[in-house]
């Protein structure tokens, strides 16, 4: 499985050891930064990341911010991804099992290293349930489809 990850600043620190600990169990990791402390803007990435995930480059996305509302925002407007904020195992095994997310955010001011090491094993090994989901999937993909205000 192919892994795209993205931060700003107030991710950066969480997102070094969880791309670590990726490769560490043989995922293919692509790393779009940031790559330091520095203060950058959080919706560059989440662009980067949720493009990688709705043309199909990579398989899911992770993307951190300080409190991965900003990531989850920004990554939901681009079309074909299904963005879930996670700050707890159970939320990051039902976005996945129920609404077939692609990519996880989660805050680095919230999430410790082990919890979001948890927390992101989860996302990335359950399977979505399918079924009654299936139906609710296709309206949010309706949705998005649709124009403005209609």
């Amino acid at each position: 499985m192919r892994i795209a990850v993205g931060a700003d600043h107030a991710g950066w620190p969480l997102k070094e050891p969880l791309v670590a600990f990726l490769i560490e169990h043989g995922w293919d990791v692509e790393d779009f930064g940031t790559f330091s402390p520095d203060s950058v803007d959080y919706p560059d990435y989440a662009l980067k990341v949720g493009e990688a995930v709705a043309r199909g480059n990579v398989d899911r996305g992770l993307l951190l911010c300080g409190s991965g509302q900003g990531m989850c925002m920004t990554a939901n407007k681009i079309i074909g991804v299904r963005a879930a904020l996670a700050h707890d195992v159970v939320s990051a095994r039902l976005a996945r099992e129920h609404n077939d997310a692609n990519v996880l955010t989660m805050g680095g001011r919230f999430v410790a290293q082990p919890l979001a090491e948890e927390i992101l094993l989860t996302f990335l090994s359950t399977e979505f349930a399918g079924g009654r989901h299936v139906r609710r999937v296709e309206k949010i993909q309706t949705i998005e489809r649709r124009e403005p205000g209609l």
